[in-house]
């Protein structure tokens, strides 16, 4: 959370509660996070459950970036130790776009219009 609240524009952590001991999560672990990406509400969690599913780019977050510096930046913060699927370039329907995986699996689309 402070990855993106640090290095998104827009994203700011609105709370953390955390487990305690003797919760079914690690403590000290996330048990509800809420995060404010640009007006929308993401709840994240350390999920004590094991599931057979993981993060999907069918699902992504689009921020849209003031300038290419920021566009850069982001990208560069989110992208480490995640991968791309969309090289930063101009596609036509944007100035500068890329899309990717941040190191927790979570899909980004980056956009300068």
């Amino acid at each position: 959370m402070r990855l993106y609240a640090e290095h998104v524009p827009g994203c700011d952590i609105v709370e953390i509660v955390r487990f305690g001991p003797g919760q079914q999560g690690a403590e000290g672990s996330v048990l509800r996070g809420v995060l404010n990406v640009a007006g929308l509400t993401v709840i994240c969690m350390d999920s004590p459950v094991h599931h057979a599913f993981s993060f999907t780019p069918s699902v992504s977050l689009f921020v849209t970036c003031d300038s290419l510096g920021e566009l850069t930046r982001t990208a560069g913060a989110l992208g480490e130790g995640g991968g791309v699927l969309m090289a930063m370039a101009d596609y036509g329907f944007s100035r500068q776009f890329t899309w990717l995986n941040d190191r927790f699996g979570v899909s980004w689309q980056l956009n300068l219009p």
